[in-house]
């Protein structure tokens, strides 16, 4: 007789509470007698299937991860019955990992759920953990899904090349020379110098961004645009004095680059003090999340950046059947808090993992999910996933545009994200032009 599943997804965190641990190995226990086996087998059983999850849920990333919890209560809900592979019914267990957004505790949550835990699938959202967890699924023939960093940061960061690719570890993300057009689209639409000062933060994403090659400087060479570039700065500057300094004297009307919102924050205020006054502000991460342009106050009305993910996405989800709009609404209704872009990208992860599970025919046999994974064309709330059809190996390239965050008027929330230009992604409709700060904050 084919073992039972449970039929209920469990989730297991290093960071849980004792007395929380106590009734998770508990509820664990109960489980295992009901189906006539110890609690230890769980994690090694036939009918239960572990995925792995990665994230940043405290730390300087932490804004990346808020809403995962919230995401993965989702995906619980959508599998608490088991999942129907292959005539076969399976349980879904979590082993749910916080990274603390810090590189060596990166390496070590990747080794314990790779070496220690026993997954059949690992989901990496926050791009410190992907470089560790990939090298140690691509040695331990372990499929790993990643997203939240451009593709060029997990292909070449980890020494490949999109020819070669790697044997089991995939990411899904927009490119660095997607956000090129969009910036350059955004800023070739209005009246400026063309001078760009730039900043970047020192790690993969920022080296991403100011790759000489494929990055920013690559941009303003082949856009006619002058780029005044004052290079890398630690994740813990908090003096930004210098780059200041060079685009006042450099009369830089454009400033970019890749900050997180604590850094640009810092920056602004400096800059504000300094007299620098740029007519257009077009920051990678600073402006991903509504929280990093509050904080400016109402000199956060005009802002710009790069759009993984809004409720104007014309997308639906392949788990739950939503739209982005329905979404992001619930979001808001559940947490009081305005919708933020990495909940798509979040959703999507859940999306393209269970998808890959279900793919393989058999969940349990890693190649057939690595194949899986390989082959998958995937229509999610974030728009196509496509590894099958992609030129870069293990890679699949996503959509993304450009907007600018303006002050609402009697709005539910202060400012509003509108897409601004979507050369990449026609199907995603503009909203507005992109204005000038002169128009928008000195009139």
């Amino acid at each position: 007789m084919r073992e039972a599943a449970m039929s209920t997804v469990s989730t297991t965190n290093d960071g849980l509470p004792a007395p929380m641990r106590r009734r998770v190995l508990a509820a664990g226990a109960s489980a295992a007698a009901a189906l006539g086996m110890p609690a230890l087998a769980l994690g090694q059983s036939r009918s239960t299937l572990r995925i792995g999850y990665i994230t940043a849920l405290s730390g300087v990333r932490a804004n990346f991860g808020e809403a995962d919890n919230w995401t993965l209560d989702k995906f619980k809900a959508a599998v608490k019955d088991g999942v129907q592979i292959g005539g076969r019914k399976y349980a879904v267990e979590v082993v749910l990992k916080d990274n603390q957004s810090d590189p060596n505790r990166s390496q070590t949550v990747a080794s314990e759920v790779v070496l220690r835990d026993k997954v059949d699938l690992v989901l990496v959202q926050d791009f410190d953990a992907a470089g560790p967890a990939g090298q140690l699924c691509d040695v331990n023939g372990i499929p790993m899904i990643s997203t939240m960093a451009p593709w060029q940061a997990f292909t070449f960061g980890r020494g490949s090349t999109p020819e070669k690719g790697f044997p089991y570890s995939f990411h899904f993300f927009w490119g660095a020379d997607d956000v090129l057009k969009n910036f350059f689209g955004m800023w070739n639409g209005v009246q400026t110098n063309k001078i760009v000062g730039t900043f970047y933060i020192d790690n993969p994403p920022g080296q991403a961004f100011a790759d000489t090659k494929t990055g920013l400087p690559a941009g303003a060479k082949q856009f006619g645009f002058k780029e005044i570039n004052t290079g890398f700065f630690k994740i813990a500057t908090d003096d930004f004095s210098n780059q200041v300094s060079a685009f006042k004297a450099g009369n830089a009307q454009i400033v970019s680059g890749f900050a997180y919102a604590n850094h640009f924050a810092t920056f602004w205020k400096q800059a504000q003090q300094a007299g620098l006054k740029p007519e257009v502000v077009t920051m990678a991460a600073s402006f991903l999340f509504p929280s990093g342009v509050q904080a400016l106050g109402d000199s956060g009305d005009g802002m710009s950046t790069e759009i993984w993910w809004t409720p104007a996405f014309p997308y639906r989800s392949s788990i739950t059947g939503q739209s982005a709009k329905e979404l992001a609404a619930e979001w808001e209704a559940s947490s009081g808090r305005q919708w933020t872009q990495p909940i798509g990208y979040g959703h999507a992860l859940w999306e393209t993992g269970l998808a890959a599970l279900k793919g393989a025919g058999d969940p349990k046999d890693r190649k057939a999910v690595r194949d899986a994974i390989a082959k998958m064309k995937l229509d999610s709330i974030i728009g196509p996933i496509n590894f099958r059809d992609s030129p870069i190996k293990s890679i699949a390239v996503t959509q993304m545009v450009g907007g600018q965050w303006r002050k609402t008027r009697g709005g539910k929330f202060p400012f509003e994200l509108l897409i601004t230009h979507n050369s990449t992604a026609p199907n995603i409709p503009v909203e507005s032009e992109l204005r000038l700060l002169s128009a928008l904050q000195r009139t």
